[in-house]
């Protein structure tokens, strides 16, 4: 006989509570994960760690060539360009950014174009 205890009166059995405790154990495995991530001197091994991410929904974030956006980018450095075509234009990242399913979790850590001045200008 499998013996069933009521939720009612076991707040351990709460499926809401359940799902909390789930997601705060998902939330400090990818915590940890990235963690490691960034500490891994091994190309193979980071890329698996992406990979193992990427199979439960966390994608890396490299915007290379795109836009900067400081809403979602976290600039590190800038780089001198003579092109305006460049300026604001995430240059390299220089750290991955990640995100869940679309929402963020770590942004990206990137240098950024920046247009130089004119000589006559300085």
């Amino acid at each position: 006989m499998i013996f069933r205890r009521n939720p009612a009166e076991d707040p351990a059995l709460d499926p809401m509570a359940e799902v909390a405790r789930l997601r705060e154990e998902r939330t400090a495995l990818i915590a940890l994960c990235l963690y490691a991530r960034d500490r891994v001197s091994s190309k193979a091994a980071a890329d698996r760690i992406d990979t193992g991410l990427a199979e439960i929904g966390i994608t890396t974030v490299r915007p290379d060539g795109e836009a900067f956006d400081p809403a979602l980018h976290e600039a590190a450095a800038a780089l001198p360009t003579d092109d305006p075509a460049l300026h604001n234009t995430v240059a390299e990242t220089e750290l991955p950014g990640y995100s869940d399913r679309g929402e963020s979790v770590r942004p990206p850590v990137v240098s950024v174009y920046q247009r130089q001045q004119p000589e006559e200008n300085r």
